[in-house]
């Protein structure tokens, strides 16, 4: 955060301190609606406006509640609502500082809920991308007559759930709960989506992994990294998920009925991401094994020229001792002939290496 500092009204005057200057919620908050029996009310208000309102119409046989959005709130705007809403100190901490892990607690009548969102990262080929997918959280606080969400990163936006959820009067009028489904089946799909374009590069690096060409490890390391941060996101999802059948005296059999149906689709992607680990452990295997091979057929080369030039080359050292009484020293055709010999066995080392494929 900068550093604000206040106008000096004297030659004593100290600088204010940024953390003292509170930003308003309404920074923060990206959209607050108040709905009834399904339909949203008209207008805009703020998060205490809004559960005012919600309470004065609970009076009457109408079901209301407020959901409010928030994207990245620092302390003092998080803890403004959960002032109003009541809210457990515990939750609006995990809340505020994000990378949390995937879970479901519950505090009193309040279910808080927390889902780690995945996004596809576009790339022209692995070998140029530096990340693949890209991770963010979305946090769900659920009480009797309140959703309260908060986003952190770019890509975490629910204005397309929202927006779907509206349009389907029968399922908003279900209550707060029907909004905790939508956003965990929203976020699931996406892992859905996300493990399904993985797929494509996993393809292209299984392909070049079992060619002629040369893959490039560091590839395959980058790609099974991106995947066990995929499995850190939606793995412990399953735990969280199923534990929602524990608090059936918040939760209706049918939104229940709804989230068996994201538990299944969130365990199809788990598996997906668990298949992928093991693939992307057996190309590693597979590249070790290819570049061991591809050593012992350069040792064996080496070894094959070293033997055909260590023929010349112990000739040449007899004949280079100097000794008086050597055999063919007085012969005309006594050097003609050493180099026929060489030449010879050189040839016959080669043809022989040829023939069982050492070059």
């Amino acid at each position: 955060m900068p550093t604000f500092r206040a106008r000096p009204t004297s030659s004593t005057s100290d600088p204010v301190d940024a953390r003292r200057i509170h930003i308003p919620v309404a920074r923060a908050m990206v959209d607050c609606g108040i709905y009834v029996d399904g339909e949203r009310l008209p207008g805009k208000y703020t998060h205490l406006a809004a559960l005012q309102k919600v309470r004065d119409i609970e009076c009457s046989e109408h079901k209301t509640f407020v959901w409010i959005g928030l994207h990245e709130p620092d302390e003092h705007q998080m803890q403004s609502v959960a002032e109003v809403f009541g809210l457990h100190p515990l939750a609006v901490e995990d809340a505020v500082h994000a990378h949390q892990r995937p879970k479901l607690e519950r505090y009193d009548d309040t279910l808080f809920l927390v889902l780690k969102t995945v996004n596809y990262v576009p790339h022209d080929s692995v070998a140029q991308a530096r990340e693949i997918v890209e991770t963010g959280e979305i946090m769900v606080f659920v009480g009797p007559d309140f959703v309260v969400t908060v986003r952190h990163g770019d890509h975490t936006g629910l204005a397309g759930v929202r927006h779907a959820m509206e349009a389907d009067q029968k399922q908003m009028a279900l209550g707060p709960y029907s909004v905790m489904h939508a956003i965990a089946d929203h976020v699931v799909d996406s892992y859905r989506s996300v493990t399904a374009l993985m797929e494509c590069d996993i393809d292209t690096i299984e392909e070049d992994a079992f060619s002629t060409r040369n893959t490039d490890i560091a590839q395959i390391y980058m790609l099974k990294r991106e995947v066990v941060e995929m499995r850190r996101a939606i793995a412990p999802l399953s735990v969280a998920l199923q534990r929602l059948s524990d608090h059936k005296d918040l939760i209706s059999k049918e939104i229940l009925r709804y989230f068996r149906d994201v538990v299944d689709h969130q365990n199809q992607a788990a598996d997906q991401i668990s298949s992928y680990d093991e693939m992307l452990s057996s190309l590693v295997q597979a590249e070790l094994a290819k570049v061991g091979m591809q050593q012992n057929t350069d040792m064996r080369k080496i070894s094959a020229w070293v033997a055909i030039a260590a023929v010349p080359t112990a000739i040449a050292g007899i004949y280079g001792m100097n000794f008086e009484h050597m055999p063919e020293l007085q012969w005309t055709w006594g050097y003609p002939t050493v180099l026929l010999v060489m030449f010879t066995v050189c040839s016959l080392l080669y043809r022989t290496f040829r023939r069982n494929h050492w070059l």
